[in-house]
Parts: structure tokens; C-alpha cells; sequence
């Protein structure tokens, strides 16, 4: 079987972005690429059109390869409840619960259907680019590992290891990496490449050049930092990093604030995506109560633990700060989770098992959270703009619908629909309305780039940074069994 494992030296060192762009990079090439994560540990998650949930950062290589996404791309989700307990997502649907004590052993069913989705996947493309998880040189997790040096255990599979030097001590963390994997484990490493590097590459020659004279691993390359890169990230390291737009702005242009509530359990960060890239939009994630009372719009964004989430809201005064800005007539927009701490009443012996609980009541409504979780991809309309989106819930909202997916009063909002936002048309005839009830004179750029294809020319972007900086074709021999 054709493939190649990404690892990274930590969580959030850069697998997901080198393995989107080596996947755009490699179809370009005519290559029959397709992505594979054994197991994400995420919130964010999309539904395919097979209506399976994944990743997001999953679905997003998928678009880069030009595959359809699918379940066997991504065979385990874990979508963290708590500290000590995730969800289990299996091939796409629910499957019960993970809990701590039960990470390093009680996964072998997991691992199964994981290596099964690989074989699968592998007989129908040239390629399998495959992500790792957090560090391959996580030892103590070592014996129920299947998504790092496990899986290329399994299929005998080459590894590249990237570095990220931005955080520092990526010399440290590569030979670290190396040291700490016993002989059978290392012989699969085959290269290694450096990610968000700003300056003179040739200044690391010397550091590049010692790491490889002790581990026999070639260096691949130094991807430069990307300012115009994002990705839909799955880790949590990466949730609010946005520059105040990803579009950039005039300095005489109106600005739209945007604050975006940071929840302890925040899920599916990515919808507001599409406000970071809109023209003039200043989008921060926060906990800070006066970032919240003052910006044009406040988001209350999805939660995987929507009760929890909304009593922590209370307990951190947040919930008095939403309630001042219904009273001034301030916009508030609540997504999935956060539209349902908005209605009168939740009924939840399923997420949380606490029974019923008072919502925020701005939004006439209640929630009933049901034990099989809906999976869709709705479409509708609004004001003569298409808007289609993504369900992923166990809430059953019941409200008088005026709004797609969910409900408005005033310049309160919510919606039961993730990525309504991505909708260009929508997105901004209704961000003409923030702007308006929030007294800003921002107006839409004429001919911004819309979102989706902003993001698939970043992906694009990303694959150029790629073929420069990177030997993309000595990791494609190396995937095909060539190198």
C-alpha cells in the first residue's frame, strides 16, 4: 500500500497544513491522492454529503485532494465533553463514550475499524497521505496507539516528522522526537521538515545539518511562515488567531467588530471563519465582558456541552453582558450550542443528564436534547439569498422559524445551522443588518472574493508555498515506495 504518515513534534506543529497542501500539491500532479486520519481528537467536525460527520480539518484536505469527503477519511472522532470524557464518533455516526482510563486501552475496537478504513481507502487511490495525532513520542500512550508510528507500524509506512520552530526549540524537539521511539518505531522515520519559519533559511543550515548527521533523516525543506493561511483547524491551541481580518481593510475603511464568546467547550470555532475573511470584519474570541458589551456583534458559538457551557456564561457575568445588549437593541447572534442557551427552556438528560434548565429567554423557545443525534446538510433561502449549512445535534429546538435554521426577535439571532456564514449573498445582506442595528457604517467591499473561493485559493497558496520550499516530489517517491 502506497502512503505517507505526517507527525508532527507537538500538537498543532503543522501536520494539518502540510498534509493539505502536499495533497493539493500531489493532484496537481495528476496523482490519485486521498487523506487519512485514524483518529481526531476534535469539536470541529462537518457532516458529508453521506451524511457521516468528520473533522473539519479532514473535510478540508478532502477539497485539497479534490476527493469526496467521506467517513473513511476520517474512521474515529473523539469530541471532548469533559476533561475525562470524550464522544465517540465511529465511521460517521455515534458510538458511545470514551472515557479517561480507557485512552490507552480500550480502544482496540477503534483501532480496527481504523486499520480497516485504511485498507479500504488505500485500494481505491495512487496515495494515501496520512495525519498523525498530537506527538508520535507520546511513550506513555504508546501501546494503544493506531494513528502515529501504530499505524505505520501496521502498513509499514514511511513518516515525516515536522518541526514547528516558531514556539522555539525545534532542534530540541525533533532529536527528541527521534531518541524517544524504540528501533522499530524509528526505522519508519524517513524525513523531516521545518514549518512557520520567518528570516533567512540558510541561518538553520548548520542546526538542519547536525540533527541529520545524528538521525540519518533528511531534511525536506523550510516552509516559511504563511501569513495567508489558515486552515479549519481541529486543535484547540489554534481556535482565535485571526489577524483583525483575514481580508485585510483599508485604513480609512469602517470597521464591524465582531467578539466571539471562547466557551470552555467551544465546537465548530470555524463558522466564524467567514467574518475573519470578510473585508473590514475585526473578529476576537474572548472571555473579556467589555470586548463583549462593546463590539457591533456578539457570537455565542457552538458547545459540546451546551448546559455546562451556559452556566460557566453565568458564573463569568457573561450572561448579564448579553442581556444589556438585548436591551440596547445590540446585535447577538447565538450558533447550534449558543442559540440554544438563548430560548426560555433546556431539557437535556442526554449531554449533560441534569434534566431541565433556564435558558438566557431572548429567544422565545425551548430545547430538547434527544439521544440519536441529527446529521444533515439543510438548504433554504433568505430575502432571495440560497443558504445551505450543516446540522450536528442532539438539541431539538422548538421555536417559530423566521430565521434559516432557527429563529430572530430584534438583533437577536439563532441559528441551529453551522456554516450559514460561508454563504456569500447571506452572509452579507444580513451583516448589512448588524451594521445597521449596531449604528456602523461598514458596508460589504465590492468585488471581495467570496469565501469558498478565498479558501480554495488559499489551498492553492498553500500548495505553491509547497512545491517552493519543499521537495514535494522526494516525499511523493517516498509515498509511492520510490524513495
Amino acid at each position: 500500500m502506497n502512503g505517507l504518515l505526517v507527525t508532527g513534534t507537538s500538537s498543532d506543529a503543522g501536520k494539518s497544513l502540510v498534509v493539505t497542501g502536499l495533497a493539493r500539491a500531489w493532484a496537481r500532479r495528476g496523482v490519485r491522492v486521498a487523506p487519512f486520519k485514524s483518529q481526531n481528537m476534535s469539536n470541529n467536525s462537518m457532516v458529508c454529503r453521506d451524511g457521516s460527520e468528520i473533522g473539519r480539518a479532514q473535510y478540508l484536505q478532502c477539497e485539497a485532494a479534490g476527493v469526496e469527503a467521506a467517513s473513511v477519511h476520517n474512521p474515529v472522532l473523539l469530541k471532548p465533553g469533559s476533561d475525562r470524557e470524550a464522544f465517540v464518533v465511529l465511521r460517521g455516526r455515534p458510538a458511545g463514550r470514551l472515557r479517561a482510563g480507557e485512552y490507552a486501552t480500550g480502544r482496540r475496537h477503534l483501532a480496527d475499524a481504523a486499520f480497516t478504513a485504511f485498507e479500504e481507502l488505500a485500494g481505491d487511490v495512487d496515495v494515501v497521505i496520512a495525519e498523525g495525532a498530537g506527538s508520535p513520542a507520546e511513550i506513555n500512550l504508546r501501546g494503544g496507539d493506531y494513528v502515529n508510528m501504530g499505524l505505520a507500524r501496521r502498513f509499514d509506512l514511511p513518516v515525516a516528522l515536522v518541526g514547528d520552530i516558531d514556539r522555539g526549540g525545534v532542534l530540541a524537539a525533533l532529536y527528541g522526537t527521534w531518541a524517544l521511539l524504540d528501533d522499530d518505531d524509528r526505522r519508519h522515520l524517513a524525513a523531516y521538515v521545518i514549518n512557520k519559519f520567518r528570516g533567512d533559511a540558510s541561518v538553520l543550515e548548520p542546526g538542519l545539518d547536525e540533527i541529520t548527521r545524528r538521525t540519518g533523516l533528511p531534511c525536506r525543506g523550510v516552509l516559511p511562515w504563511l501569513e495567508d493561511v489558515w486552515l479549519d483547524s481541529e486543535d484547540a491551541l489554534s481556535i482565535g488567531r485571526w489577524r483583525p481580518s483575514l481580508a485585510g481593510g483599508d485604513a480609512d475603511e469602517a470597521c464591524l467588530s465582531v467578539a466571539v464568546v471562547r466557551f470552555p467547550r467551544t465546537s465548530n470555532a470555524t463558522d466564524v471563519d467567514a467574518l475573519a475573511a470578510e473585508p473590514g470584519v475585526d473578529v476576537r474570541v474572548t472571555t473579556d465582558a467589555d470586548l463583549c458589551r462593546e463590539a457591533d456583534l456578539l457570537v455565542l458559538p457552538g458547545s459540546r456541552a451546551t448546559v455546562s457551557d451556559l452556566a460557566w456564561l453565568r458564573a463569568r457575568g457573561l450572561a448579564d453582558v448579553v442581556a444589556d445588549r438585548v436591551r440596547r437593541g445590540a446585535p447577538v447572534l447565538g450558533i447550534c450550542g449558543g442559540y440554544e442557551m438563548l430560548v426560555d427552556r433546556l431539557e437535556d438528560s442526554v449531554e449533560s443528564g441534569v434534566g431541565a434548565v433556564d435558558g438566557l429567554g431572548h429567544l422565545r423557545g425551548s430545547v430538547r436534547f434527544e439521544a440519536e443525534k441529527t446529521l444533515a446538510r439543510p438548504a433554504g433561502t433568505w430575502r432571495g439569498e440560497d443558504v445551505d449549512g450543516y446540522e450536528i445535534h442532539h438539541g431539538v429546538v422548538t421555536a417559530e422559524p423566521n430565521f434559516p435554521g432557527g429563529t430572530c426577535a430584534g438583533a437577536v439571532w439563532g441559528t441551529i445551522w453551522h456554516g450559514t456564514l460561508e454563504n456569500d449573498g447571506f452572509r452579507r445582506a444580513w451583516l448589512r443588518d448588524v451594521a445597521r442595528a449596531s449604528g456602523s457604517a461598514w458596508v460589504p467591499r465590492d468585488g471581495a472574493m467570496g469565501f469558498r473561493a478565498r479558501r480554495s485559493a488559499m489551498i492553492d497558496a498553500l500548495a505553491d508555498a509547497c512545491d517552493e520550499h519543499l521537495d514535494v516530489d522526494a516525499l511523493l517517491d517516498l509515498a509511492m515506495r520510490k524513495g
